[in-house]
């Protein structure tokens, strides 16, 4: 059909919009967005990126969006093909550093940055963020007590999936701060330590 064409066009450009737009948050934040900036980075017509979007803030929510889906296609579902317990525990952390160290987006870890800033500002954005970010801090702890159910661990998985998580949030912060990829090694070493520390014998 005719219109195929035309739909086919403007989901490619809403894809590439999107994209841009969670490189620019990851580094300047989601407040930092704007229809303009992108539709000019991007040589595009300012009119045609509204269209797509209609206000900033639903260009905020279709950019976490995106960004969970990369976020997840880095790190969750490679995790998910290892074998569950411990081996899925250790990949899952090993990819969520990867993630971060590789700047897959530039910034760092996008869900980090964005959630510092709107971690105090109640709305729309602020549940979108929390929600993604939430997804997965459960996925760890889903993974962590696999792992205590297989009796490849023992721990209170809760508290061992805070822990990781913890070490993950700080390296990305240090590195991203420094300029360094030791908060990297430093991270990769404590997880080894923690999860060999529980390890069942």
């Amino acid at each position: 059909m005719p219109g195929d064409g035309r739909i086919a066009r403007g989901d490619a450009t809403r894809r590439l919009v999107l994209r841009r737009a969670a490189d620019v948050a990851s580094v300047d934040g989601l407040a930092g967005l704007s229809l303009g900036r992108l539709a000019a980075e991007l040589e595009l017509s300012k009119s045609g990126v509204f269209a797509l979007f209609g206000s900033k803030e639903e260009l905020q929510l279709a950019t976490i969006e995106a960004a969970l889906a990369i976020f997840r296609s880095h790190v969750v579902t490679p995790a998910l093909d290892v074998p569950p317990g411990l081996p899925r525990l250790r990949a899952v952390c090993e990819k969520w550093l990867a993630y971060s160290e590789q700047r897959v987006f530039p910034g760092g870890c996008f869900f980090f940055n964005v959630g510092a800033e709107f971690d105090a500002r109640p709305g729309r954005v602020h549940d979108a963020v929390k929600a993604a970010s939430g997804s997965f801090a459960s996925f760890l702890r889903e993974t962590a007590a696999d792992a205590v159910d297989l009796r490849h661990l023992d721990a209170d998985p809760e508290v061992l999936a805070f822990e990781l998580h913890a070490l993950g949030r700080a390296a990305n912060a240090d590195a991203v701060l420094n300029g360094s990829t030791r908060p990297y090694h430093l991270a990769r070493c404590a997880l080894l330590s923690r999860l060999g520390a529980v390890q069942s014998s």
